[in-house]
């Protein structure tokens, strides 16, 4: 227990939803005492218009001092409940949690701000929320003014901010004041892209300091890259826990996510239509292992000539990382080719050795040079397939700290 910086035991969470679920007025119970007695004498009974939802059900958990933990699900499943619960916002109707060392949490863009108050008041006021005195919040005002970036702004009201300037500011000061556990919920979606990866960075500062962090968001790459542990919730239950690769598979199965080696279909426009896309493996046992040559193929239906075809094709990791973006441009060409009305196959190579053992996701890219996209990063034509390392040989990477790796494809043009 010493080495536990939270222990959830039993929590379950009921809510009441409905009509009748708020007060009633005075006269309103009056009235419903007196009718009473006739209704019954009616034969009519009285229906409850409301009804409970359990939006969490006898959750345990250990955390570890020191663990990152990724709590995935899909919308309603219980992951801000359970935040919130830890963060004493809300109480559960039963169970019990215990949280050794201070706790900073961002659940809600500003949660604890005082519009009225200027910015550099409110690092004071939710500072002193935090449990921090003024002197440790003086120590840190200037860290956390730089890494908000409100300078200029600093002695403004923060009801005048935006939700993208509150939410900076909000983050500095959970994230600046020495919190032993950090908590935080999908906010970091209100932000731009840079300041998203400050905020991760930031939370990985904190992780490696030996402090502990909760983590709830729907970026799986986020996920994948900040998070050792996880914790999947389903209908307000714990259906899975343990180290995070793991978890991201059952929630990626849970979701429905399946292989799809082979598309047919009629998408696209009145200048060509996506007829079928495949992938398969070009090893004499057919097998998706990392040593084997992957075929890719696409076969369109050009309805009028095409004057600069564009064919593009991303690889993707299975958490949305574009790993590779093969692109085929007539325009390019001194003189672009004409392609005439009929049948159009296009195979490309993505050579054996090239990719770890793993999931990816193949999109597709087809329009005209400067005209028109026909098809653009869509449902329509993509694969979903799983290589195994059979073998015990071939590529092993990216491991699980590695990102952002390339692999090249190498195209393989059909003579016709």
């Amino acid at each position: 227990m010493s080495s536990c910086a939270i222990l959830a035991e039993n929590i379950s969470k009921r809510y009441q939803i409905g009509e009748n679920a708020g007060y009633e007025t005075l006269r309103e119970s009056i009235t419903r005492a007196f009718t009473r007695p006739v209704r019954w004498m009616k034969g009519e009974r009285e229906r409850s218009k409301t009804r409970a939802f359990w939006a969490l059900r006898n959750v345990s958990l250990e955390v570890k001092q020191g663990d990152v933990v990724g709590i995935l699900g899909r919308n309603g499943a219980g992951k801000s409940t359970l935040l919130k619960v830890f963060s004493r916002i809300t109480t559960p109707t039963s169970g019990r949690a215990v949280l050794r060392g201070r706790m900073g949490s961002l659940l809600e863009v500003g949660t604890g701000f005082h519009p009225e108050l200027s910015g550099r008041d409110n690092i004071y006021l939710n500072g002193s929320i935090l449990g921090m005195s003024k002197a440790e919040i003086r120590k840190h005002f200037d860290e956390i003014v730089a890494f908000s970036e409100i300078e200029d702004f600093l002695d403004t009201p923060v009801k005048n901010y935006s939700s993208g300037m509150y939410m900076r500011l909000a983050f500095a000061v959970a994230a600046h004041l020495d919190p032993e556990i950090l908590v935080v919920d999908e906010v970091l979606a209100v932000g731009d892209a840079r300041f998203q990866k400050k905020c991760l960075k930031k939370m990985d500062s904190v992780a490696k300091q030996g402090r502990t962090v909760l983590f709830v968001s729907h970026n799986i790459a986020a996920i994948s890259s900040l998070c050792t542990t996880g914790v999947l919730l389903q209908k307000g239950e714990v259906i899975a826990s343990g180290p995070i690769q793991s978890v991201i598979q059952k929630y990626s199965s849970s979701a429905g996510i399946s292989s799809s080696t082979h598309w047919t279909g009629d998408a696209g426009d009145n200048n060509a239509r996506l007829k079928e896309t495949w992938i398969r493996s070009l090893s004499p046992e057919g097998s998706f292992d990392t040593t084997a040559d992957l075929e890719v193929g696409v076969r369109l239906q050009i309805l009028k000539p095409i004057e600069g075809l564009i064919l593009g094709i991303r690889l993707l990791s299975q958490y949305e990382y574009e790993l590779a973006y093969m692109l085929q441009d007539d325009a390019e060409s001194s003189v672009p080719p004409v392609v005439p009305p009929g049948e159009l196959v296009r195979r490309f190579i993505i050579p054996g050795n090239t990719l770890a053992a793993g999931t990816y996701r193949i999109t597709l890219d087809i329009g005209i040079h400067f005209v028109t996209l026909i098809i653009g990063q869509s449902d329509e034509g993509s694969l979903l397939f799983e290589l195994e390392n059979l073998y015990g040989v071939g590529r092993r990477f990216p491991v699980p700290m590695m990102r952002g790796y390339t692999s090249l494809f190498r195209p393989a043009w059909p003579v016709l």
